[in-house]
């Protein structure tokens, strides 16, 4: 999962950016309002994590952006600011969901995936192809009701691919989803990832298209 950070206290932020990787999802951080707005226009990510208060522009003339242009990431907004009219004035501006300063990770974890769900058309916690069964919350991988171990980025790979099963996926769509603006990639790494998939998984899991990217199949 892709995640934009919009927040502007470096400590914060820091701790943030740390904890979600630790959970396994993909983070760009930014600390002000305009270039948040930059980020959302260049990259596709399924959840932001706003800060109302941000220099540059403030979250809520962001989120009003946002809305206005179409942008579909669910929005969290995370904020000092308690007071219901604060938290009235997030949601109708186009805001998904608030929660307020201080705030544990658990907690932001699990409705980030639960606004990961809403935005994918799903309630479950759980996505199912044939014999295949993921569980982004915890991260786990199911083939024939036994658990496959996988390496951080392979999860998220195969979860990028089991989100949208039958779809091409480019490898430049991949990298996105697999990594932030910071994190030193390889020419062939999609290549990689794919190749100990197939490995776990079995060879006919994943088709690639030749001159377009990989999709996932179910096999029976």
């Amino acid at each position: 999962m892709k995640i934009l950070l919009a927040e502007d206290d470096a400590m914060l932020g820091r701790g943030l950016v740390r904890g979600l990787r630790m959970a396994g999802l993909s983070v760009d951080w930014v600390s002000d309002g305009l270039k948040a707005q930059q980020a959302l226009s260049t990259t596709d990510y399924e959840v932001l994590l706003l800060d109302i208060g941000l220099p540059g522009q403030d979250g809520l003339h962001l989120l009003q952006w946002m809305r206005a242009k179409g942008e579909s990431a669910a929005v969290l907004v995370i904020s000092a600011r308690d007071a219901v009219h604060d938290r009235v004035a997030g949601l109708n501006m186009g805001a998904d969901d608030y929660l307020t300063k201080p705030f544990d990770l658990d907690e932001l974890l699990a409705r980030v995936h639960a606004l990961a769900r809403r935005r994918g058309g799903r309630a479950e916690p759980e996505l199912q192809l044939g014999r295949l069964v993921l569980r982004p919350q915890r991260r786990e991988a199911l083939l024939d009701d036994q658990q496959v171990v996988l390496a951080a980025r392979e999860y998220d790979l195969l979860l990028a691919l089991m989100e949208r099963p039958g779809t091409v996926l480019s490898r430049e769509q991949l990298e996105n989803r697999l990594y932030g603006w910071h994190d030193e990639v390889s020419s062939n790494a999609v290549e990689v990832h794919v190749h100990h998939l197939r490995r776990k998984l079995g060879p006919a899991w994943i088709k690639n298209v030749r001159g377009v990217g990989y999709k996932l199949v179910a096999v029976e």
